[in-house]
């Protein structure tokens, strides 16, 4: 088939002065779009890298693409990932992974939380805040955790994103309004393991963007592929990361990052997980493939918390977590980019 491989690098991405750092970290580099292409070309495709970008409407009536591999962040706006697949249904062009409306929530962090809020999916207590000294919620207890609503790659994530008063509080949100000019989600903080829960496929009917009402349902996870869960391995890091997933860990140490893979659980425990990513894949109505990441509550037998789902999981193979995942089950790195394209030409039937 001939393939678009389409991305936004960070060195094609726009600047200007007073930006912050870690504007552009979620982009992608030149060396995960070169695997991609070259992975899709072990598979017998024809691959070409395309810019995610307005050209698109002039490029790929051109190109004349059979479907697109997609994995665009976007530049600006609350949905910036929904934008490219938004062109590609206006162009009637298929294209892996999950739509528009699937990709602008999850992007929103506080709704995506109120969705899972909404399916009785655990989630830790939050608070979306639109201004520094807006009043905290009764339930929201101490510590919390402060984070931008709209952004990826752990950004605006440190060792401070931890409070244990009001003051700190207080300061960290007038820091992170002034840096990411959004709404700032504050959760309770889970003092625990971090661990995610990497899957390829798609669900088989019935399907429907809820939980079925009978948990053991095998609808609820059906033609879904789970790969051994990962956990971060946050003993290897210095201390003043304060054993959170911060952005330092994910860009500046990336390329020697410790994890444990698959993360040494109790079945019971990892079967729990798999079940709570089938379900938060299901409610969000997610596609092809996907990442779930969650806390485990050391304070609570190691309940498990859902923080997120990533329907744009990092695919660069020497140290995202999804192709980690894959290696772990004994998948290499061509295997994983070509089903990720199966799933797609077989929702497409193409």
């Amino acid at each position: 088939m001939r393939v678009a491989v389409l991305a936004n690098l960070q060195k094609n991405a726009p600047t200007w002065p007073g930006m912050p750092e870690d504007r552009w970290d979620d982009l992608d580099t030149e060396e995960t779009i070169e695997a991609l292409v070259a992975a899709l070309e072990a598979g017998g495709h024809e691959a070409t890298f395309v810019e995610g970008n307005l050209t698109l409407c002039e490029t790929l009536p051109k190109l004349k693409p059979d479907i697109c591999f997609n994995i665009c962040e976007g530049h600006w706006g609350d949905s910036r990932e929904a934008q490219v697949p938004a062109i590609l249904e206006m162009l009637r062009i298929p294209y892996t992974g999950s739509g528009p409306l699937t990709l602008a929530l999850a992007l929103d962090k506080p709704m995506t939380k109120r969705v899972l809020w909404y399916h009785n999916l655990p989630t830790p207590v939050f608070q979306s805040f639109e201004r520094a000294n807006e009043p905290l919620d009764p339930d929201m207890t101490f510590p919390l955790f402060v984070k931008p609503s709209r952004e990826g790659t752990g950004m605006g994530v440190t060792a401070e994103s931890i409070v244990y008063d009001e003051a700190q509080l207080r300061d960290q949100l007038r820091r992170q309004f002034k840096t990411y000019q959004q709404s700032i989600l504050v959760e309770h903080f889970i003092e625990g393991r971090e661990i995610t829960v990497g899957l390829v496929g798609n669900l088989t009917g019935p399907v429907a963007r809820r939980v079925p009402d009978d948990h053991d349902a095998p609808r609820i996870s059906r033609g879904l592929h789970f790969f051994p869960p990962l956990e971060v391995d946050m003993s290897r890091y210095p201390e003043e990361e304060a054993g959170v997933y911060t952005s330092r860990i994910k860009t500046e140490m990336a390329h020697t990052f410790h994890y444990l893979c698959p993360a040494p659980l109790p079945d019971e425990l990892a079967h729990e997980l798999n079940w709570l990513a089938a379900a938060t894949f299901r409610v969000t109505g997610s596609f092809d493939v996907g990442r779930i990441d969650f806390r485990l509550d050391s304070h609570d037998n190691n309940k498990p918390y859902i923080l997120e789902i990533n329907p744009l999981p990092g695919l660069n193979p020497g140290y995202s977590d999804l192709p980690l995942e894959a290696q772990a089950d004994g998948w290499t790195f061509e295997q994983l980019v070509n089903r990720i394209l199966e799933e797609a030409v077989h929702r497409y039937e193409l």
